[in-house]
Order: C-alpha cells, then sequence, then structure tokens
C-alpha cells in the first residue's frame, strides 16, 4: 500500500511546501505515440463457442520515455470516444511518464472509436449487449497483462489514469484487479452520481453557480431569457422566437421550444465543464474562459432573447461563421440530460446510461437558472425501453462499485475542480458521505482519528480551486491556476510512492 504519512488528504491546494517541478519543454502533443490493435476477446464472460470470438482493440502505445523493464506503465483506460481525442489532452501523463520513466498505454473502450465488436453493427439492437462497464475492464486487464509480457514489463507496476467517465474507470480497475494495477488517479470521477447516489438537482445547480461567478446579472440576463421565450410558446409567438433564437428551421410547437431549451441547456453545460482558463479544442472549440465570454456576450445585446442566442453560440458558433442553428442536428436528447453528442459514440454512451450509468439530472428554474426539465427514473425507464428495449438497473453500480462505501478501496487519488459541475457527484470533501470536518485543520495536523470510517486509509482527495473538468490531467500551460500546478506536484508524488512500494512488494515476492 501507500506510504504516505498522512492516511487523506482532504483540503483544497493552495501552494504546498513540495520540492518544485520545472516547467516542461515544449513538446509534441502525445510524444511517440503509436496506434496498435490487439485481438480482444468480445465477452470475457461466457465459455459458449462466441465466447472465443475476438475483436480488434485499438490502443496507443509510446516508449519514448520508458526505462526499458523498470520504468512503471502509465494506463489510461479510455472514455466514451476516440481514443485519440483523450491522448490529445492529457500531457501531464506524459509529462510524469518522462519524469519517471514509464511506458505509456491508451486504451481505447469497446464500442467507441475504432474499436468496435461488431464492426458498423455495433449499435445495432441485439449487439448492444457486450457493452458494460465489466467487459471495458475486462479489456484493459486482459489488455495490459498481455503487453506486459510483449514488452518485458512484466515487473513494472501499473498506474491507471483517467478523466470522467475514463476517471471512473480508473478507480474501478484499482478496486477490481489490484493485482494488476497498483493505484489510480481518477480525476473528475462522478462515482456517486452515477451509482445513484446524490440530489438530482446538484449538476445544473452547479452549472447556474459557474456562471454566477461571472456576476449575478448573468444569470439574472438568462433566466430572463428563458422566461421571455416561454412567454412567447404560451402567446404562440414563435415566428418571434425563431427569429431572435436564429433556428435554421422554424419553431412551430411547444415540442419544437421544448428543443430549444435543451439544445440551450447543452451549450451552458460545455461551457462549464471545459472552463479552461486558455483556449481549447477538447469537445468543441472554445476561447480561455468560455463562461466569462458567454456572459459578456448576453449581457452586451440590449435584446435578451438574442444575447442568449449569442451565449450560446460561444459553444455552437466558435468560428463566427454559422448562419443559424440548426436546433434538432446539433442537440439530440438522450438518456443522459448532459448530452450525449452525436454520432455512433454519442448512440454508444446511451445505451450504457440506459443500463448501468445513471444521470436522473433535472433542471427546475429554482435552484438553476435553466427552465424546468424534468427527468425522472420512470420517464428513463421509459425512454430507454422504447429505444434500446432495456430497463435500466438503477441500483447495479452500487453493488457491483460499492457505492459510497469505499473503506476497501485503496491507492486511489479523487481530483476535482471546483469548476467542475461533475464535481458534486464526485468523491470529495464536499459530499455528505466524507464529510470528515479535515478542512480546517493543516496537513500536519489530519490524524486517522479526525478521517470518516467511509474511506481507506490511501485515498486521498484532491479539490482544485479554479479548476474545470479534469484540468489536471491537461498538460503544462502558462495560463495553469497555482492549484493546479501544486494538485500536478502531489499527485506525482503520490503516484511515484505507489511505485516504489510495488517495486518493493514485487522484490519480497520474488524472495519469499
Amino acid at each position: 500500500m501507500g506510504t504516505r504519512p498522512l492516511l487523506l488528504l482532504l483540503f483544497c491546494l493552495f501552494p504546498l511546501l513540495l520540492p518544485a517541478r520545472s516547467a516542461p519543454a515544449a513538446r509534441p502533443v502525445g510524444p511517440g505515440l503509436e496506434e496498435r490493435f490487439f485481438q480482444q476477446v468480445r465477452d470475457h464472460f461466457s465459455f459458449e463457442t462466441c465466447s472465443n470470438e475476438t475483436f480488434p482493440q485499438r490502443y496507443l502505445v509510446s516508449v519514448k520515455f520508458w526505462n526499458k523493464g523498470f520504468g512503471p506503465v502509465f494506463l489510461y483506460t479510455g472514455n466514451e470516444g476516440d481514443i485519440w481525442t483523450f491522448a490529445q489532452n492529457s500531457d501531464f501523463i506524459f509529462e510524469l511518464a518522462e519524469e519517471q520513466e514509464a511506458l505509456v498505454i491508451f486504451a481505447e473502450h469497446r464500442y467507441y472509436g475504432k474499436s468496435l465488436p461488431f464492426g458498423h453493427e455495433s449499435i445495432q439492437l441485439k449487439r448492444t449487449g457486450l457493452l458494460t462497464v465489466e467487459q471495458a475492464l475486462a479489456d484493459y486487464a486482459v489488455l495490459i497483462t498481455e503487453l506486459k509480457q510483449q514488452y518485458g514489463a512484466a515487473d513494472c507496476p501499473v498506474i491507471a489514469f483517467g478523466g470522467s467517465y475514463g476517471g471512473m474507470l480508473s478507480a474501478y480497475m484499482r478496486m477490481k484487479y489490484p493485482n494488476i494495477v497498483a493505484g489510480a488517479l481518477a480525476a473528475s470521477a462522478p462515482l456517486l452520481s452515477v451509482a445513484g447516489l446524490g440530489d438530482p438537482t446538484q449538476f445544473f445547480r452547479d452549472v447556474t453557480a459557474d456562471f454566477q461567478k461571472s456576476g449575478p446579472d448573468c444569470v439574472t440576463a438568462v433566466r430572463k431569457a428563458f422566461h421571455q421565450i416561454k412567454n412567447l410558446c404560451l402567446s404562440g409567438a414563435y415566428d418571434e422566437i425563431s427569429s431572435k433564437m436564429a433556428t435554421c428551421n422554424k419553431i412551430s410547437n411547444k415540442e419544437d421550444v421544448y428543443q430549444l431549451f435543451g439544445f440551450a441547456r447543452n451549450a451552458f453545460t460545455m461551457m462549464a465543464m471545459m472552463d479552461y482558463p486558455y483556449k481549447t479544442d477538447f469537445m468543441g472549440h472554445l476561447p480561455a474562459n468560455p463562461v466569462k465570454v458567454g456572459c459578456e456576450q448576453i449581457l452586451a445585446q440590449t435584446d435578451t432573447i438574442q444575447g442568449l442566442a449569442a451565449l450560446v453560440g460561444v459553444f455552437y458558433n466558435s468560428s463566427g461563421s454559422v448562419q443559424c442553428y440548426d436546433i434538432y442536428r446539433l442537440y439530440r436528447p438522450c438518456a443522459d440530460p448532459t448530452g450525449c453528442g452525436t454520432g455512433m459514440d454519442a448512440e454508444a454512451w446511451d445505451y450504457q446510461v440506459c443500463t448501468e450509468i445513471n444521470l436522473t439530472f433535472d433542471s427546475n428554474n429554482v435552484t438553476d437558472m435553466f427552465p424546468e426539465m424534468p427527468f425522472t427514473e420512470a420517464m428513463r425507464e421509459q425512454y430507454c425501453q422504447s429505444k434500446w428495449s432495456v430497463k435500466p438497473r438503477a441500483q447495479w453500480l452500487q453493488t457491483n462499485f460499492w457505492g459510497g462505501d469505499l473503506k476497501s478501496a485503496s491507492n486511489i487519488i479523487f481530483s476535482n475542480g471546483d469548476l467542475d459541475p461533475w464535481a458534486g457527484g464526485g468523491v470529495s470533501r464536499l459530499t455528505p458521505i466524507y464529510q470528515a470536518q479535515t478542512a480546517a485543520f493543516p496537513r500536519d495536523a489530519l490524524s486517522t482519528s479526525q478521517i470518516n470510517s467511509s474511506l481507506s486509509p490511501s485515498l486521498i482527495v484532491i479539490t482544485i480551486k479554479g479548476g474545470a473538468h479534469h484540468l489536471d490531467l491537461r498538460g503544462h500551460n502558462p495560463a495553469d491556476p497555482p492549484s493546479v500546478i501544486e494538485a500536478r506536484k502531489l499527485e506525482a508524488s503520490i503516484i511515484s510512492d505507489w511505485v516504489k512500494s510495488a517495486r518493493m512488494k514485487r522484490g519480497w515476492e520474488k524472495r519469499s
């Protein structure tokens, strides 16, 4: 286990007394990455004939910094999308690999990108049954075990990394396969909300709070715009809504207005998640501080509805060349009220949130600034039965991955940014289950008697002040807030300890 003298760190990161790490030199994104394929088992949990069938699972590998046969293995557990997207936005892993001489592997999640168990038929009904968290974890376990043999890394400790859903998977890998993974960095991983724990109003309340930080006038203007659209809808003034919101097709009924509300709310969600202090191209092309930019857009307009159109354009019209919004093409309602995206990857994610992953968030126009848009478990069941002919298992992740009772887990860092609306559904000092009353204590004053029994001794919680969605996984940037710089230093130190401890344990096992 970890050798940290402090069993749990629950604090907001400000400058820490840790050894300084020099800023990394400029390097290409994903240095040395090569794309390869592994013949992966389709069904790990069946011994029938079809279980012998395989499919090509894509992975990316870099040996650029690896001290062959000795350096650790850094495994990124792929998310709900093309693995290159995550490799290109996780440069901290490469910075750390250079420092700790690690082999780097990014594994793509089944049913996403090019890792399709049934080719282009994978998302058809009757083909989606093998799209589960358990199958994905087994993929990663089989893949990393085989690659360690191929690369002569059998004795090299494995550290799992992931952000968002990938962060959940990195934590689950440590929980399910501690014989394979020595530790995990789970960045912005909403372990609790996806297990059905927490408040369904939390997510959009926290999106609202992000915009509130840019100034109360912003939230007031957004509320006013949505209220005016609702009133225009009630009076049948659909042409005026269409004109002011610049929709490509005329708004002609209440269903169109509801679609417009979902379309607009999705822009706020993405801007809050990606509220980085510099320009990014991750999950959309966004300027630096997009929440601030969006608020400036709505407040600059004399007409509030036209201001709302300008605000959502920060996400939907980053090029400035879009003449109108095709609200049905740009946003598709699904079982994830925070948005699934579009395309095959979006369909795969829709299936996952119809089965194991619970995301029954809603907006209510009371605790948040958005129109009332409920999404209850009953509504989810109805949608999923109609779309995929499945019934969600609302309690399954609590049963299979322990829910909030993590006292048996070990060697996991849970990091969250306080600007990230997903943070409220993750393991953090703000989560009632984990309120250990330690925030007021200095780091060297913490003791086991002050730690909530729901946590194991080697789970570390880091809250990054001014941090958006898994900001710590992104590479060094001059605009980084001090908090994320210190977070990365701390994560590097902890991971180094885990690697050393795993090596010592391996040495003892060999001698015994």
